[in-house]
């Protein structure tokens, strides 16, 4: 894998390489993320050799914790979210590096007294100084600890110190715009790191190598050719118990605006000159800025929908608005669909459709290129039955790659039928890919950025949904709505959006 991608095409991924040491402060170490995703992660790159012995782990929460606590803590949660402890020398040793610091998050006392322990770390551990700030908190805190970390003089060496930050980037363009303002005054957008999983999923890198490192792809990547594109992002669970931030979100802002806007960068942009992270994310941000809604009217451009009442694999599922801690009049959208254009050479009227959903009837993601049906049918016999090519990369699960093509049916009359090529991650290299929290939170210690998130890129996607926004976000009334059953692929509101155009969404 890694001379597929060495060059030109390394995407990040170069010979492997070992950090230097350094200190990962994660505020917000009591939530869920840290002891999930976090700690597991850093604990597997550990197992895999991948980190300096000195690498160390201070939790801040306003919890008070002691060290042990906290170590035993992040032990409960890589037994039960990861492959397990293994060796206990290897968890002793991890162990030592751990440790917690109890404060708040808006009290300027409480990042001076983390500031001295990460300096007693420095002597103790030998981290010279290295420090990634990683920001597992609530959005509405972003601003507060940011500004902290700046006023402190936690984050003032861009060589020395970085900073991470967890989606969602604002709520809309004027929230993201103040946002990447505070971080601007406090440190330089070499040091920020805004993090999306999506992008370090094997199979979302494996685009670009598809793309740019085969020939038979290229040169069909374009109008000519595409007759259109599906991005699909559904989800067969419902709110959860994330009903709290989720009412104050809703589909578009949790999903399509950041997770499903970066599949469709990596699908419509450019070949970049060089793969280094400035080069890489110019391209996303030139393709966002040519990107719009498909029609002023809203109707026509994106839907919005809410699962209601229905089944789940037979067993009764209760609708959003049902659903614990959710207002009963409810307009917060848990299911969106959005037509997209992009007004340049290689994609001008090629249609980009957008959908992600919650109680979906599976979990999928993938991204489908539909190509144009051939010109003229020669075998009038099977006209009836010739369908587009169809090239379907699966993100998850089952990840991998289909090309649909039609062939000649055995017999002796001329029919066809569309078949399949397929390539599954698991069974071309025998091993399964890497956490996507593993390969970030790597690049991140490297200092590599290519698969993080620039400031001015955020603000470009915001634009793109705002219309939407400004008039899903007006008081409106809730039996205006489209409803849908949990268990299916979503509302009639949504097929006649691309059935307007004489295509349907495809069923993974």
């Amino acid at each position: 894998m890694v001379q597929l991608l060495e060059n030109p095409l390394r995407v990040g991924l170069q010979q492997e390489r070992t950090p230097e040491p350094l200190i990962l402060v994660i505020f917000g170490a009591s939530g869920d993320l840290t002891a999930r995703k976090l700690v597991p992660a850093i604990y597997h790159l550990k197992q895999r050799r991948r980190l300096p012995p000195e690498i160390s782990i201070v939790g801040v929460a306003r919890r008070e914790w002691s060290h042990d606590y906290f170590r035993e803590q992040m032990r409960e949660g890589i037994e039960k979210f990861s492959d397990g402890i293994g060796a206990e020398a290897l968890w002793d040793d991890f162990a030592k590096g751990l440790y917690y610091c109890a404060a708040d998050i808006d009290d300027i006392n409480g990042y001076k007294k983390l500031d001295a322990l990460l300096t007693e770390i420095d002597k103790e551990r030998g981290t010279r100084g290295n420090r990634v700030f990683y920001l597992a908190v609530a959005p509405k805190f972003f601003p507060e600890a940011i500004s902290k970390l700046g006023e402190a003089g936690m984050i003032k060496d861009p060589n020395k110190t970085r900073l991470v930050i967890e989606k969602p980037f604002g709520r809309d363009l004027s929230s993201s715009q103040e946002l990447n303002q505070v971080v601007q005054r406090a440190c330089d957008e070499r040091q920020v790191y805004r993090i999306d999983h999506y992008l370090g999923k094997e199979t979302v890198q494996n685009l670009l190598v598809l793309r740019f490192a085969n020939a038979i792809f290229e040169p069909l990547w374009n109008r000519q050719f595409i007759d259109h594109i599906q991005i699909t992002v559904a989800e067969t669970v419902g709110v959860e118990d994330r009903a709290g931030y989720y009412e104050s979100a809703g589909a578009l802002r949790d999903m399509l605006q950041n997770h499903l806007m970066q599949l469709f960068c990596l699908t419509a942009m450019e070949p970049p000159n060089v793969m280094d992270a400035d080069s890489l994310r110019n391209e996303k941000v030139k393709v966002i800025q040519a990107t719009h809604l498909s029609d002023r009217d809203l109707n026509l451009s994106c839907v919005r929908a809410q699962y209601g009442a229905g089944f789940m694999r037979g067993i009764a599922a209760p609708g959003y608005r049902q659903e614990p801690n959710v207002n009963p009049l409810s307009t917060v959208p848990t299911y969106v669909a959005m037509k997209f254009f992009v007004d340049n050479w290689r994609w001008q009227g090629v249609p980009f459709y957008l959908r992600t959903g919650k109680r979906m009837p599976k979990k999928v993601s993938e991204i489908a290129i539909q190509f144009r049906n051939v010109p003229l049918t020669l075998f009038q016999s099977a006209a009836k039955q010739v369908s587009p090519n169809v090239l379907v990369l699966r993100i998850q699960p089952n990840e991998g790659i289909a090309l649909k093509f039609e062939a000649k049916m055995p017999g002796t009359e001329l029919r066809s039928r569309s078949v399949e090529m397929d390539f599954g991650y698991g069974k071309a290299f025998g091993v399964e890919g890497s956490d996507a929290y593993d390969r970030l939170l790597l690049d991140c210690m490297l200092g590599d950025q290519t698969l993080f998130t620039r400031g001015d890129e955020v603000e470009a996607a915001w634009k793109v949904v705002t219309p939407a926004l400004s008039v899903w976000d007006s008081p409106s009334d809730p039996n205006l709505i489209p409803q849908y059953g949990a268990g299916t692929w979503g509302p009639i509101e949504s097929d006649l959006l691309i059935n307007r155009d004489g295509r349907q969404w495809r069923r993974p």
